[in-house]
């Protein structure tokens, strides 16, 4: 079948009727996860535009698959597929041991400076979660993706990269440093942290949010996590004055969205104990790392978290699970995370209606409780089917 390439310009993205979207289909339970997601999506996106759309899918090639084929974890025909088509969509992949790749995830990230992880978290009816009340969280976490301690500028204990480090820190910096150590370098700039933030407030306006939180470390930190904060506050002053206000101010007519921050372990509490009182999240790296997992697992775990890696002009979605091998190819895990990937991914490009219709259909198949083992362990009164078939229930409550 013949597509064309997703554009993208001053207006944002370029999406034809029939865009031509690569996937990867990822390692262990991957196929088996992306099979069913694949349906949901050519189903809705079917419904939704009464057969006038349709996705042109093109499989490029990551991981244990890639390296079985082609003797790379990640071909450079991969990349280059998913930079002339802009968007798309991978199952988990494994990071490979013992090579100069640290984490597929991270190098298509940093190749691609999908600078902003995004990762909504809210639960789902049905849901089996720890928490008493964890329909009170429906947040959203911006990450920045490409600063931080995960810039990857370290140094291994004993080598001469980490002596001379230690030699100029203490020589000409006066900082103490223990010999034996292990030395990395945490980044993070006015640029990485304004259009991260930038990005959030936009969501933010976009959904009609009330607020966007800066969470940091500054209270210890403070030259990098203090300065995220101080740079997040400005970029807010700056190009969103007319709707955002800081807390503690009164909202002005029209400002609507209000500018918080919050010392990160301390935000680690709100989430459990106060999380009706945010929506959107913007932090650095690491600690988007943490807490986007912390949040995920409030409302069901991995499972049912979705995410989306963009930048400007590119993007790629993901499931935000391992690759569970033990389970490969029995037909037998949850596909949520990809397909409410998925239902992020048509949002991301415009296709609102598409995204509301998978999210109806997981809703749907939920409430039904035909799901799979992971969820129907867990809930009174389920029955455990397939992969394959809860994909058949989602498509069936897609309206």
């Amino acid at each position: 079948m013949s597509g064309s390439p997703i554009g993208y310009g001053p207006a944002g993205w370029q999406v034809p009727d029939a865009p031509i979207i690569p996937f990867i289909e990822g390692d262990g339970t991957g196929p088996d996860i992306w099979r069913a997601s694949q349906r949901v999506f050519d189903a809705a996106v079917h419904q939704a535009s009464g057969g006038r759309r349709r996705i042109v899918w093109r499989e490029v090639l990551a991981g244990e698959k890639a390296f079985r084929q082609t003797g790379s974890w990640l071909p450079d025909e991969t990349v280059d597929a998913i930079r002339t088509h802009r968007v798309a969509i991978k199952g988990p992949l494994t990071t490979p041991v013992g090579t100069g790749i640290r984490s597929l995830n991270v190098t298509l990230r940093k190749l691609l400076d999908l600078y902003a992880c995004i990762r909504p978290c809210r639960h789902y009816p049905g849901v089996p979660s720890p928490m008493k009340a964890p329909e009170k969280l429906d947040v959203v976490i911006f990450r920045e993706n490409t600063e931080d301690v995960y810039a990857g500028i370290e140094f291994a204990a004993g080598s001469p990269e980490a002596a001379r480090l230690r030699e100029v820190l203490q020589g000409e910096f006066g900082k103490s440093v223990r010999e034996d150590s292990a030395i990395g370098i945490k980044p993070m700039s006015r640029f990485g942290t304004e259009r991260l933030v930038r990005k959030a407030i936009r969501y933010a306006e976009a959904h009609g949010l009330p607020s966007v939180t800066l969470v940091h470390k500054g209270n210890i930190m403070k030259f990098t996590e203090g300065a995220f904060r101080d740079w997040g506050y400005e970029v807010a002053a700056r190009e969103f004055g007319g709707t955002t206000y800081r807390e503690g101010e009164e909202g002005r007519p029209g400002a609507s969205i209000r500018m918080q921050d919050r010392i990160a372990d301390a935000m680690f509490q709100q989430l459990m104990l106060r999380p009706d009182e945010y929506s959107v999240l913007a932090m650095p790296n690491l600690n988007g790392d943490y807490m986007s997992d912390a949040a995920a697992a409030q409302v069901g775990g991995l499972g049912m978290a979705p995410g989306g890696n963009v930048g400007d002009g590119y993007a790629v979605f993901e499931a935000t699970h391992g690759t569970a091998p033990k389970y490969a190819g029995l037909d037998k895990v949850n596909p949520c995370a990809v397909i409410l990937s998925g239902a992020m991914m048509f949002e991301e490009l415009g296709w609102e209606d598409v995204g509301r219709r998978i999210i109806a259909g997981v809703r749907g198949a939920l409430e039904a409780k035909l799901v799979t083992y992971d969820i129907a362990r867990q809930l009174p009164g389920a029955t455990e089917v397939s992969t394959s078939t809860f994909a058949d229930q989602i498509i069936q409550h897609l309206g």
